[in-house]
């Protein structure tokens, strides 16, 4: 009886939500273009149902592209950073200033290079989650104990052997687990370069939205962008236990 009502507390949490959105709107007599109720975003969700299913499919899109490459790029520079001090202390400085800087000031500078269109997307979604990626991988290499080591390296074992046997192994669930975090931030940098220098995509959708004071369709949205980010993260959520079911005492492993 626990496990249903766990399985179902999801569900009943965001129907209590827009239950309560709904009420208060109406109550309060707030005007649509302040705060649509639910029922206002859903109409505009079957009315504009065809734009918006054309713009998110080109925001997921750009954002899988950009996570991709993020993924690869991510796992090769914190496999280096964790396992070489020399490239973790030339390069992890470089990481956290850049990392700093607001991504949407990097999306002029993108536009003027690749002009207004899908690049700058998969680039600002790529540059948003690759950061996460680097540091998870490079936490889990850089965890291996000293006295680990030591007794491989007694047992004949090389540098090399140490990476590939112990520490790769053992970053898995910092990588697995940083994927989760990653396909989410991936969303916002493309967004981000949709809303700046698009033509297409649900950030696009919504600033022209915006423009017009189409207010529920802005929040439609906004609303295919949650549904888009937790079916990815529900994803990433299920190759995580696939992948590292092991390193996870507590879960249900499949």
């Amino acid at each position: 009886m626990n496990d249903k009502w766990i399985k179902a507390a999801p569900w009943l949490w965001t129907i209590g939500l827009f239950v309560i959105w709904q009420a208060a709107v109406a109550a309060l007599k707030l005007p649509v273009y302040i705060l649509p109720a639910p029922t206002d975003i859903f109409a505009s969700l079957i009315q504009y149902w065809h734009p918006i299913w054309k713009n998110s499919l080109q925001t997921l899109f750009t954002t899988l592209l950009g996570f991709g490459l993020a993924v690869v790029g991510g796992l090769l520079l914190g496999l280096a950073i964790g396992w070489s001090r020399a490239v973790y202390a030339g390069l992890y400085p470089l990481m956290i200033g850049f990392n700093s800087v607001p991504k949407v000031a990097v999306v002029p500078i993108l536009v003027i290079w690749f002009g207004i269109g899908t690049i700058p997307a998969v680039i600002t979604a790529f540059l948003i989650a690759f950061f996460p990626i680097v540091v998870n991988v490079a936490t889990g290499l850089a965890t291996i104990e000293p006295e680990m080591e030591d007794v491989l390296r007694a047992l004949g074992a090389k540098k090399l052997d140490i990476m590939l046997k112990v520490g790769i192994p053992r970053s898995m669930p910092y990588f697995f687990g940083s994927l989760k975090i990653a396909i989410t931030l991936a969303f916002v940098g493309s967004v981000i370069s949709e809303t700046v220098a698009a033509n297409s995509g649900i950030g696009h959708m919504m600033l022209a939205a915006q423009s017009q004071f189409n207010v529920p369709l802005v929040w439609a949205g906004l609303v295919a962008l949650a549904v888009l980010g937790i079916v990815m993260y529900a994803l990433m959520a299920w190759i995580e236990l696939r992948m590292t079911g092991w390193a996870h005492r507590g879960a249900n492993r499949p």
